[in-house]
Protein backbone atom coordinates (compact mmCIF):
# COMPACT_ATOMS: atom_id res chain seq x y z
CA UNK A 1 0.00 0.00 0.00
CA UNK A 2 1.09 3.57 -0.67
CA UNK A 3 1.31 5.23 2.73
CA UNK A 4 2.06 8.93 2.97
CA UNK A 5 3.29 11.68 5.26
CA UNK A 6 0.58 14.02 3.89
CA UNK A 7 -2.91 12.79 4.76
CA UNK A 8 -4.60 16.02 3.63
CA UNK A 9 -3.07 17.32 0.39
CA UNK A 10 -5.32 20.41 0.56
CA UNK A 11 -2.87 21.73 3.17
CA UNK A 12 -0.40 22.29 0.32
CA UNK A 13 -2.34 22.39 -2.97
CA UNK A 14 -5.85 23.49 -3.93
CA UNK A 15 -7.76 24.24 -7.10
CA UNK A 16 -10.43 26.94 -6.85
CA UNK A 17 -13.06 28.15 -9.33
CA UNK A 18 -14.45 31.67 -9.31
CA UNK A 19 -16.29 34.26 -11.40
CA UNK A 20 -14.81 37.68 -12.07
CA UNK A 21 -16.61 40.81 -10.90
CA UNK A 22 -14.46 43.60 -12.35
CA UNK A 23 -13.79 45.10 -8.89
CA UNK A 24 -12.29 43.94 -5.64
CA UNK A 25 -12.86 40.19 -5.37
CA UNK A 26 -11.90 37.91 -2.47
CA UNK A 27 -11.29 34.31 -3.60
CA UNK A 28 -11.70 31.80 -0.77
CA UNK A 29 -10.58 28.19 -1.03
CA UNK A 30 -12.91 25.33 -0.13
CA UNK A 31 -10.54 22.47 0.72
CA UNK A 32 -10.47 20.53 3.97
CA UNK A 33 -7.65 22.77 5.20
CA UNK A 34 -7.10 26.50 4.93
CA UNK A 35 -4.41 27.24 2.38
CA UNK A 36 -2.47 30.51 2.36
CA UNK A 37 -0.95 30.40 -1.13
CA UNK A 38 2.67 31.16 -1.99
CA UNK A 39 2.16 30.34 -5.68
CA UNK A 40 -1.00 31.34 -7.55
CA UNK A 41 -1.36 30.21 -11.17
CA UNK A 42 -4.67 31.12 -12.78
CA UNK A 43 -6.44 31.24 -16.13
CA UNK A 44 -9.68 32.58 -17.52
CA UNK A 45 -11.75 29.62 -18.74
CA UNK A 46 -14.48 31.35 -20.73
CA UNK A 47 -12.58 33.70 -23.04
CA UNK A 48 -9.12 34.16 -24.50
CA UNK A 49 -6.72 35.61 -21.93
CA UNK A 50 -3.16 35.07 -20.84
CA UNK A 51 -2.34 32.86 -17.84
CA UNK A 52 -1.36 34.71 -14.65
CA UNK A 53 1.34 33.58 -12.22
CA UNK A 54 2.26 35.17 -8.86
CA UNK A 55 4.44 34.03 -5.97
CA UNK A 56 5.21 35.29 -2.47
CA UNK A 57 8.93 35.86 -3.13
CA UNK A 58 8.38 38.44 -5.88
CA UNK A 59 5.21 39.58 -4.13
CA UNK A 60 1.72 40.71 -5.07
CA UNK A 61 1.19 42.96 -8.08
CA UNK A 62 4.10 41.24 -9.91
CA UNK A 63 2.68 39.01 -12.64
CA UNK A 64 4.36 36.73 -15.14
CA UNK A 65 2.51 34.72 -17.77
CA UNK A 66 3.19 31.08 -18.68
CA UNK A 67 2.19 31.47 -22.34
CA UNK A 68 4.91 34.00 -23.25
CA UNK A 69 8.48 35.10 -22.54
CA UNK A 70 7.74 38.61 -21.30
CA UNK A 71 9.30 40.10 -18.20
CA UNK A 72 7.39 40.60 -14.99
CA UNK A 73 4.50 43.05 -15.21
CA UNK A 74 4.00 45.26 -12.16
CA UNK A 75 0.23 45.07 -12.22
CA UNK A 76 -1.64 46.91 -9.49
CA UNK A 77 -5.01 45.56 -10.67
CA UNK A 78 -4.24 41.85 -10.35
CA UNK A 79 -3.52 39.85 -7.18
CA UNK A 80 -3.23 42.48 -4.45
CA UNK A 81 -3.13 40.26 -1.35
CA UNK A 82 -2.20 36.72 -0.36
CA UNK A 83 -4.74 35.74 2.31
CA UNK A 84 -4.98 33.02 4.96
CA UNK A 85 -7.25 30.87 2.78
CA UNK A 86 -7.08 32.35 -0.70
CA UNK A 87 -6.28 35.73 -2.23
CA UNK A 88 -7.74 39.12 -3.11
CA UNK A 89 -8.03 40.59 -6.60
CA UNK A 90 -8.49 44.10 -7.94
CA UNK A 91 -10.14 44.99 -11.26
CA UNK A 92 -7.65 43.55 -13.78
CA UNK A 93 -9.22 41.83 -16.79
CA UNK A 94 -6.61 39.06 -16.86
CA UNK A 95 -7.51 37.94 -13.34
CA UNK A 96 -10.99 39.32 -12.72
CA UNK A 97 -12.90 40.28 -15.88
CA UNK A 98 -16.54 40.86 -14.96
CA UNK A 99 -18.77 37.82 -15.58
CA UNK A 100 -16.00 35.56 -16.89
CA UNK A 101 -15.14 32.23 -15.26
CA UNK A 102 -11.67 31.45 -13.89
CA UNK A 103 -9.63 28.72 -12.25
CA UNK A 104 -6.77 29.26 -9.78
CA UNK A 105 -4.23 26.57 -8.84
CA UNK A 106 -2.46 27.33 -5.57
CA UNK A 107 0.51 25.91 -3.69
CA UNK A 108 1.57 26.62 -0.10
CA UNK A 109 5.28 26.69 0.65
CA UNK A 110 6.47 28.67 3.67
CA UNK A 111 4.37 31.78 3.99
CA UNK A 112 6.87 33.98 2.16
CA UNK A 113 9.70 33.29 4.63
CA UNK A 114 12.91 33.55 2.61
CA UNK A 115 16.52 32.64 3.46
CA UNK A 116 19.77 33.10 1.56
CA UNK A 117 21.26 29.90 0.12
CA UNK A 118 25.01 29.88 -0.56
CA UNK A 119 25.37 26.23 -1.61
CA UNK A 120 26.38 27.36 -5.11
CA UNK A 121 28.67 30.11 -6.32
CA UNK A 122 25.64 32.37 -6.91
CA UNK A 123 23.61 33.29 -3.84
CA UNK A 124 19.91 32.53 -4.10
CA UNK A 125 16.96 33.68 -2.01
CA UNK A 126 14.96 30.55 -1.28
CA UNK A 127 11.63 29.60 0.28
CA UNK A 128 11.31 25.88 1.05
CA UNK A 129 8.80 23.32 2.25
CA UNK A 130 10.52 19.95 2.42
CA UNK A 131 7.38 18.18 3.66
CA UNK A 132 5.62 19.10 0.41
CA UNK A 133 8.82 18.72 -1.64
CA UNK A 134 8.94 22.22 -3.12
CA UNK A 135 11.23 25.22 -3.08
CA UNK A 136 11.04 28.50 -4.95
CA UNK A 137 13.80 31.06 -5.24
CA UNK A 138 15.38 33.96 -7.07
CA UNK A 139 18.90 34.87 -8.22
CA UNK A 140 20.68 37.39 -10.45
CA UNK A 141 22.29 36.31 -13.72
CA UNK A 142 25.84 37.19 -14.81
CA UNK A 143 26.23 35.47 -18.24
CA UNK A 144 29.05 33.19 -17.00
CA UNK A 145 29.34 29.49 -17.77
CA UNK A 146 29.43 27.06 -14.87
CA UNK A 147 27.37 29.10 -12.42
CA UNK A 148 25.74 27.06 -9.67
CA UNK A 149 22.62 27.98 -7.72
CA UNK A 150 21.50 26.40 -4.46
CA UNK A 151 17.94 25.13 -4.74
CA UNK A 152 17.34 24.18 -1.09
CA UNK A 153 15.29 21.07 -1.89
CA UNK A 154 17.56 18.56 -0.16
CA UNK A 155 17.13 16.09 -3.04
CA UNK A 156 17.72 16.01 -6.78
CA UNK A 157 14.69 17.85 -8.22
CA UNK A 158 12.27 15.78 -10.27
CA UNK A 159 10.99 18.98 -11.91
CA UNK A 160 13.03 22.18 -12.12
CA UNK A 161 11.91 25.36 -13.88
CA UNK A 162 13.61 28.74 -14.38
CA UNK A 163 12.04 31.96 -15.68
CA UNK A 164 13.71 35.37 -16.10
CA UNK A 165 11.53 38.25 -14.96
CA UNK A 166 13.68 41.40 -15.37
CA UNK A 167 16.38 42.58 -17.77
CA UNK A 168 17.01 42.15 -21.49
CA UNK A 169 17.00 38.95 -23.56
CA UNK A 170 14.35 36.33 -24.19
CA UNK A 171 13.17 34.74 -20.93
CA UNK A 172 11.68 31.32 -21.68
CA UNK A 173 10.09 29.12 -19.02
CA UNK A 174 12.91 26.57 -19.03
CA UNK A 175 12.13 23.08 -17.66
CA UNK A 176 14.50 20.26 -16.72
CA UNK A 177 13.51 16.81 -15.38
CA UNK A 178 16.77 14.89 -14.77
CA UNK A 179 15.05 11.83 -13.26
CA UNK A 180 12.90 11.27 -16.37
CA UNK A 181 14.59 8.79 -18.73
CA UNK A 182 13.71 10.71 -21.90
CA UNK A 183 15.22 13.91 -20.44
CA UNK A 184 18.21 12.45 -18.60
CA UNK A 185 21.08 12.93 -21.07
CA UNK A 186 23.34 14.41 -18.42
CA UNK A 187 21.39 17.55 -17.75
CA UNK A 188 21.38 19.07 -21.21
CA UNK A 189 17.82 18.18 -22.23
CA UNK A 190 15.17 20.80 -21.76
CA UNK A 191 11.60 21.84 -22.51
CA UNK A 192 9.95 25.26 -22.54
CA UNK A 193 6.64 25.65 -20.72
CA UNK A 194 5.72 28.63 -22.90
CA UNK A 195 5.92 26.64 -26.17
CA UNK A 196 4.78 23.27 -27.45
CA UNK A 197 8.24 22.24 -28.66
CA UNK A 198 9.69 18.77 -28.14
CA UNK A 199 12.69 18.04 -25.92
CA UNK A 200 15.95 19.55 -27.18
CA UNK A 201 19.59 19.39 -26.12
CA UNK A 202 20.85 22.81 -25.08
CA UNK A 203 24.20 22.94 -23.30
CA UNK A 204 23.93 26.75 -23.05
CA UNK A 205 21.37 26.13 -20.29
CA UNK A 206 22.39 23.24 -18.03
CA UNK A 207 25.87 22.73 -19.47
CA UNK A 208 25.41 18.94 -19.45
CA UNK A 209 26.16 18.91 -15.72
CA UNK A 210 23.84 16.79 -13.61
CA UNK A 211 21.69 18.43 -10.97
CA UNK A 212 22.56 17.45 -7.40
CA UNK A 213 20.65 17.40 -4.12
CA UNK A 214 21.88 20.92 -3.37
CA UNK A 215 22.77 22.80 -6.60
CA UNK A 216 21.81 23.29 -10.22
CA UNK A 217 24.62 24.25 -12.61
CA UNK A 218 23.71 26.70 -15.35
CA UNK A 219 25.62 28.07 -18.31
CA UNK A 220 25.45 31.47 -20.01
CA UNK A 221 22.23 31.04 -22.02
CA UNK A 222 20.04 34.12 -21.68
CA UNK A 223 17.09 31.89 -20.73
CA UNK A 224 18.76 31.17 -17.37
CA UNK A 225 21.74 33.45 -16.81
CA UNK A 226 21.75 36.80 -18.62
CA UNK A 227 23.81 39.55 -17.01
CA UNK A 228 21.85 42.08 -14.92
CA UNK A 229 18.68 40.00 -15.17
CA UNK A 230 16.68 38.52 -12.29
CA UNK A 231 15.43 34.93 -12.41
CA UNK A 232 12.94 32.88 -10.43
CA UNK A 233 13.06 29.11 -10.10
CA UNK A 234 10.73 26.35 -8.92
CA UNK A 235 11.96 22.93 -7.76
CA UNK A 236 9.75 19.91 -6.97
CA UNK A 237 10.56 16.43 -5.75
CA UNK A 238 8.19 13.46 -5.64
CA UNK A 239 6.41 13.02 -2.30
CA UNK A 240 4.64 9.70 -1.86
CA UNK A 241 0.89 10.16 -1.75
CA UNK A 242 1.06 13.86 -2.66
CA UNK A 243 3.06 14.65 -5.82
CA UNK A 244 4.56 12.78 -8.75
CA UNK A 245 6.64 13.73 -11.77
CA UNK A 246 6.95 10.83 -14.18
CA UNK A 247 6.88 9.47 -17.71
CA UNK A 248 4.55 7.17 -19.62
CA UNK A 249 4.32 5.86 -23.17
CA UNK A 250 1.19 6.13 -25.28
CA UNK A 251 -0.63 3.29 -27.06
CA UNK A 252 -3.07 5.25 -29.31
CA UNK A 253 -6.03 3.37 -27.80
CA UNK A 254 -9.19 4.66 -26.14
CA UNK A 255 -8.28 2.07 -23.50
CA UNK A 256 -5.08 4.02 -22.86
CA UNK A 257 -2.27 3.53 -20.39
CA UNK A 258 -2.98 3.60 -16.67
CA UNK A 259 -0.46 5.84 -14.90
CA UNK A 260 0.08 4.99 -11.24
CA UNK A 261 0.71 8.00 -9.00
CA UNK A 262 -0.13 6.62 -5.55
CA UNK A 263 -2.96 9.15 -5.08
CA UNK A 264 -6.21 10.44 -6.55
CA UNK A 265 -5.09 13.42 -8.63
CA UNK A 266 -6.33 16.95 -8.07
CA UNK A 267 -4.19 18.34 -10.90
CA UNK A 268 -2.35 16.77 -13.83
CA UNK A 269 -0.26 18.46 -16.52
CA UNK A 270 0.88 16.40 -19.54
CA UNK A 271 3.38 17.19 -22.30
CA UNK A 272 4.59 14.97 -25.13
CA UNK A 273 8.37 14.72 -25.13
CA UNK A 274 8.64 13.25 -28.61
CA UNK A 275 6.80 15.81 -30.76
CA UNK A 276 5.51 19.38 -30.77
CA UNK A 277 2.26 19.76 -28.85
CA UNK A 278 0.74 21.72 -25.99
CA UNK A 279 0.99 21.37 -22.20
CA UNK A 280 -2.46 20.04 -21.23
CA UNK A 281 -3.83 20.73 -17.74
CA UNK A 282 -6.65 18.78 -16.07
CA UNK A 283 -7.97 19.24 -12.52
CA UNK A 284 -10.59 17.90 -10.12
CA UNK A 285 -12.90 20.93 -10.07
CA UNK A 286 -13.70 22.05 -13.61
CA UNK A 287 -15.58 18.87 -14.51
CA UNK A 288 -15.41 16.85 -11.31
CA UNK A 289 -16.37 13.58 -13.00
CA UNK A 290 -14.88 11.07 -15.45
CA UNK A 291 -13.91 11.34 -18.17
CA UNK A 292 -12.15 14.63 -17.40
CA UNK A 293 -12.90 16.58 -20.58
CA UNK A 294 -12.20 20.14 -19.39
CA UNK A 295 -8.64 21.14 -20.27
CA UNK A 296 -6.51 24.24 -20.50
CA UNK A 297 -3.09 24.62 -22.08
CA UNK A 298 -0.21 26.24 -20.19
CA UNK A 299 1.44 27.60 -23.33
CA UNK A 300 -1.56 29.30 -24.97
CA UNK A 301 -4.07 32.05 -24.21
CA UNK A 302 -6.91 29.88 -25.53
CA UNK A 303 -10.17 29.25 -23.73
CA UNK A 304 -11.00 26.04 -21.93
CA UNK A 305 -11.88 23.24 -24.34
CA UNK A 306 -14.15 20.25 -23.86
CA UNK A 307 -15.24 17.22 -25.86
CA UNK A 308 -13.95 13.73 -26.54
CA UNK A 309 -10.44 14.76 -27.57
CA UNK A 310 -7.72 14.76 -24.89
CA UNK A 311 -9.69 13.10 -22.09
CA UNK A 312 -8.48 11.32 -18.96
CA UNK A 313 -10.03 9.47 -16.03
CA UNK A 314 -8.95 10.49 -12.51
CA UNK A 315 -8.77 7.32 -10.40
CA UNK A 316 -8.10 6.62 -6.72
CA UNK A 317 -4.44 5.78 -7.37
CA UNK A 318 -3.58 7.50 -10.67
CA UNK A 319 -5.07 8.45 -14.02
CA UNK A 320 -5.95 6.70 -17.25
CA UNK A 321 -5.74 8.05 -20.79
CA UNK A 322 -8.99 7.91 -22.79
CA UNK A 323 -7.97 9.51 -26.11
CA UNK A 324 -6.18 7.99 -29.09
CA UNK A 325 -4.39 11.11 -30.37
CA UNK A 326 -0.76 12.13 -30.16
CA UNK A 327 -1.37 15.08 -27.83
CA UNK A 328 -1.60 12.78 -24.79
CA UNK A 329 -1.59 9.19 -26.09
CA UNK A 330 0.24 8.68 -29.39
CA UNK A 331 1.50 5.19 -30.17
CA UNK A 332 4.94 4.70 -28.63
CA UNK A 333 5.37 8.39 -27.81
CA UNK A 334 6.92 9.45 -24.49
CA UNK A 335 5.04 11.86 -22.21
CA UNK A 336 6.01 13.87 -19.17
CA UNK A 337 3.45 14.40 -16.43
CA UNK A 338 3.41 16.30 -13.16
CA UNK A 339 0.55 15.63 -10.75
CA UNK A 340 -0.62 16.74 -7.30
CA UNK A 341 -3.05 14.89 -5.05
CA UNK A 342 -6.62 15.33 -3.96
CA UNK A 343 -6.28 12.32 -1.64
CA UNK A 344 -3.50 9.79 -1.05
CA UNK A 345 -4.31 6.26 -2.22
CA UNK A 346 -3.98 5.16 1.42
CA UNK A 347 -3.55 7.55 4.36
CA UNK A 348 -0.96 7.06 7.10
CA UNK A 349 -3.75 5.49 9.21
CA UNK A 350 -4.74 3.03 6.48
CA UNK A 351 -7.81 4.81 5.12
CA UNK A 352 -8.11 4.23 1.33
CA UNK A 353 -9.09 6.91 -1.18
CA UNK A 354 -12.47 6.64 -2.88
CA UNK A 355 -12.80 6.65 -6.66
CA UNK A 356 -14.96 9.17 -8.47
Amino acid sequence: MAYTTIDDPSEFFQCTLYTGNGGFNTITNDGNSDLAPDIIWGKCRSTTKTHYFYDSIRGVENRVETDNTANQDSNTNGVVEFQTDGFRLASGNTENDNGETFVAWQWKINGGTVANNTAGNTTTSVQSNLTAGVTIGTYEGNSSNGNSIGHGLGAIPDFFMIKGYTGSGTKYWTVGCPNIASMANGASKTLNLDTGGAVVNNTAIWGNVSLTDSIVTINSGQQVNHVNSDYMFYAFKNIQGYSKVGEYFGNASADGPFVYTGFKPAWVMIKTLSTTDDWYIFDNKRAGFNPEVFRLRANTTGTETTGTNNTVDHLSNGFKLRFTGGSINGSGLAYLYIAFAENPFVTSTGVPATAR
